[in-house]
């Protein structure tokens, strides 16, 4: 009876033992998985985040980057007829390549460790480094550029300054800079395995998120109508002091 007893025992510890075991590693790998799970969706957001920035931008350079082609195409057809020039000069001004962006996303990314850690590419973040790099050189080795000299040059005053204005030398370096950011891009959304749709839904789901958070129509108007109220409340305190 003792020598059963004792064999009892022991089962029952060796039982407690690998139930106690059994628990503690169910405890550490749920634990694992949910903090693997929220550390991808997090390094999700980021990347699209980032990539919706990136596709953002990139549509503003290439609205840029057609106006000075289009701009080279204007320049070579009064080149062709003079005529034209009294008649068509006026689009030039019109069509000066302007990018509109913020800095937030960029600031963001490249000011945080943690951000750049969680990601957890380098190749990812060199080449966003890399894009951001090339959209500050478009915006002022041509945008900027290309404004400060329409101002000095002044090629709508005549002919011969037209026609002396570096458009086509602009509309090159352009183009090849644009190639290199829709490069940049391509790469970034491969590795990171983003399509075009995915970036898309993005695109969306922000817009509607933002559309909802800031209806700047509607803050607009009630602006003016809290002056206008205001307007009204300061004319007749006037009137009652006889100060008109």
């Amino acid at each position: 009876m003792k020598m059963g007893s004792g064999m009892g025992t022991l089962k029952q510890f060796l039982l407690s033992i690998l139930a106690t075991t059994v628990s503690i590693a169910l405890t550490f790998g749920t634990s694992a998985i949910i903090d693997n799970n929220k550390k991808q969706r997090e390094k999700r957001e980021i990347v699209m985040m980032v990539m919706y920035d990136m596709s953002n931008s990139l549509k503003q350079i290439e609205r840029a980057d057609s106006m000075l082609q289009e701009s080279v195409k204007l320049q070579l057809k009064i080149a062709e007829d003079t005529s034209q020039f009294q008649q068509l000069k006026f689009r030039f001004g019109g069509m000066m390549p302007m990018v509109n962006y913020t800095e937030t996303t960029e600031r963001i990314f490249s000011t945080s460790i943690e951000t750049i850690n969680t990601v957890g590419n380098v190749l990812f973040t060199e080449n966003v480094a890399q894009f951001y790099l090339n959209r500050k050189n478009y915006t002022e080795l041509i945008c900027d550029t290309l404004r400060n000299r329409f101002s000095v040059d002044v090629p709508i005053a005549n002919v011969k300054n037209l026609l002396d204005f570096d458009y086509a030398f602009n509309a090159a370096i352009s183009h090849g800079m644009v190639a290199d950011m829709r490069h940049l891009i391509a790469q970034c959304q491969e590795m990171m395995d983003i399509r075009d749709e995915d970036l898309e839904n993005y695109r969306r789901k922000r817009q509607e998120m933002e559309k909802k958070t800031f209806d700047k129509e509607a803050v607009d108007a009630e602006i003016l109508d809290n002056a206008v109220e205001l307007e009204k409340k300061l004319q007749n305190a006037k009137k009652k002091l006889n100060l008109e």
